[in-house]
């Protein structure tokens, strides 16, 4: 039972993956499948930052009294995938701006519709 306990932070990973997955799969709406795809992206950042921690690590400042260190590099991806991740939000929100410009709504099942009656 305690093994289970000592890994909730994967635990967290999986319930956010599943539920931003499940948002992209059933809803219509494109915002909200945006907001489904940063809730997926973020269990990926929790997830490389889970696995960069190292029990009883420090920091890696090189000191004789230290023989443990912490791995900085999932920390300075993840800071680097968060950047991505707002400006592909952006784009995604710019992009829904401009179908509800051309379609009049951001349902997709709308849009699907309206394109095959054309």
């Amino acid at each position: 039972m305690t093994l289970l306990y000592s890994h909730y932070n994967y635990w967290i990973v999986v319930a956010l993956m599943m539920v931003g997955f499940f948002i992209v799969i059933a809803q219509g709406n494109l915002v909200k499948k945006l907001v489904g795809l940063n809730i997926f992206q973020t269990s990926v950042f929790i997830l490389y930052i889970s696995a960069g921690k190292i029990n009883g690590g420090s920091a890696p400042i090189l000191n004789d009294s230290i023989t443990v260190y912490s791995n900085p590099l999932p920390h300075v991806l993840i800071l680097t995938a968060i950047v991505v991740g707002i400006a592909t939000t952006a784009l995604g929100l710019a992009l829904v701006i401009r179908i509800n410009k051309a379609y009049g709504t951001i349902e997709e099942s709308d849009i699907q519709q309206r394109d095959h009656l054309c």
